[in-house]
Formats: C-alpha cells, sequence, structure tokens
C-alpha cells in the first residue's frame, strides 16, 4: 500500500507521485506548478547535501533542487 510522505523526508532512490502541493506555500507553490511539480506527475529524489539541504530531484526528465522548506510543501505517493 502507497504511504504518503513529505518530500523532504524522503530518502535518496526513492520515488513517487506527487499527491499535493500545500495551499500555504502561495507564490512558492504557483512556482512549483510552473515548474511542473503538479499532482500525478512521477518524481525521484537523486541526491541530498550533506547537511539535507537542498535537495535534488528528477521531475519530467529535469533534475530541480530545492531548499528543505520548500519541500516540506510537497506531499509525495511513495510506491
Amino acid at each position: 500500500m502507497p504511504e504518503i510522505k513529505l518530500l523532504s523526508k524522503m530518502k535518496v532512490g526513492e520515488e513517487g507521485s506527487v499527491k499535493n502541493i500545500s495551499s500555504k506555500a502561495g507564490t512558492l507553490k504557483k512556482r512549483l506548478l510552473d515548474m511542473g511539480c503538479v499532482a500525478g506527475c512521477k518524481i525521484s529524489v537523486k541526491k541530498l547535501a550533506p547537511l539535507g539541504d537542498p535537495i535534488e530531484i528528477s521531475v519530467k526528465n529535469y533534475s530541480l533542487s530545492l531548499r528543505k522548506n520548500e519541500a516540506d510543501a510537497i506531499e509525495v505517493e511513495v510506491k
């Protein structure tokens, strides 16, 4: 059964699909949607910086780096 996690809590190599982007994110939500982080899209964690910030993810065949507080706004359904 799939598990819902915040993107910031995922480990390197974990994959899933975007379930929701927090509405309290405001302008960040619009920016994430513009970059392709829409509900249902596949996402995977590629790299973590030594202190866990930033996080490099793969979304729609490109790499994207997000700060940990930005990744806190994205809920992922992990497989």
